[in-house]
């Protein structure tokens, strides 16, 4: 049975701690997502206005599943971090999922000051709502097949409000979402979302959830093996942008006016 986490509001925790408890101070992405009265999707230019002078935010795709996001105060976040980030100093925040241990590791760098894993060790699901910096970090709860085994909130969905976006991380999805996860995760601005078609979910499937949400941008990843031109064919109306790049810098006011697909250079 997945789990509903409703808008969770903001915590303000030390360096390094696990979210549990939570103060009043709500998701800037789903408080105006529920302003606009609808449930899912990136909103229209008027929404984004009030966030254009929030700054910008550097997106590197560093392998597999792992992307740096680096915020305007310098917060550095590794994404389903398996012990590599890129070059560079060690992230200040490292987010893991458990499906395979190339999306997370036992032995995070000590250098590391906040790891949240995607997985509750303690059972049930995973509850974070943390503040790093200038960046907002919360979870929405799925479940995983982990090799032949169902789990139960096995993975999480990690959502990043930073500059005025709102970027997710579908981690390693094995499931349609529910119309009460689409709740949860409100707004997403920038979706990367897992295209390998076998070890996750079919193409198919991922392109419907990215069709649904509707993101500006979509970041593929989980690229190997299998062509991502499988992945493009499910979602014909988006723009595909092919870049020798790995990094990309995005704000508010930069987000693409039509759904678009970034191909960073890398694995």
């Amino acid at each position: 049975m997945r789990r509903l986490l409703l808008a969770l509001p903001l915590l303000w925790l030390p360096s390094g701690a696990m979210a549990q408890d939570r103060e009043e101070t709500p998701s800037t992405c789903l408080a105006i997502a529920k302003r606009a009265g609808v449930r899912y999707a990136s909103l229209d230019a008027p929404y984004r206005l009030a966030a254009r002078e929030r700054g910008e935010v550097r997106i590197t795709y560093v392998h597999h599943a792992t992307y740096l996001i680096e915020s305007g105060e310098g917060i550095r976040v590794a994404t389903d971090y398996a012990g590599f980030a890129g070059e560079g100093r060690v992230p200040d925040v490292v987010t893991m999922n458990k499906a395979h241990s190339t999306h997370y590791t036992e032995f995070p760098d000590p250098g590391i000051a906040t790891v949240l894993r995607g997985w509750n060790p303690a059972g049930g699901p995973a509850q974070h709502n943390v503040t790093v910096g200038d960046v907002l970090i919360r979870n929405v709860p799925t479940d995983i097949n982990r090799f032949g085994t169902f789990e139960a909130d096995g993975n999480s969905i990690f959502i990043f409000e930073v500059a005025g976006l709102c970027i997710g991380h579908l981690g390693h999805l094995h499931h349609q979402l529910t119309e009460d996860d689409y709740a949860a995760i409100g707004r997403l601005d920038v979706l990367m979302v897992p295209v390998d078609g076998s070890w996750t979910m079919s193409q198919k499937g991922m392109g419907e959830i990215a069709a649904r949400l509707h993101s500006s941008v979509v970041l593929p990843m989980h690229r190997f093996r299998t062509p991502i031109e499988r992945f493009l064919e499910q979602i014909p109306d988006f723009v595909v942008d092919r870049r020798a790049e790995d990094s990309l810098t995005l704000s508010a006011r930069t987000l693409p006016k039509a759904p678009t697909v970034i191909l960073l250079s890398g694995v």
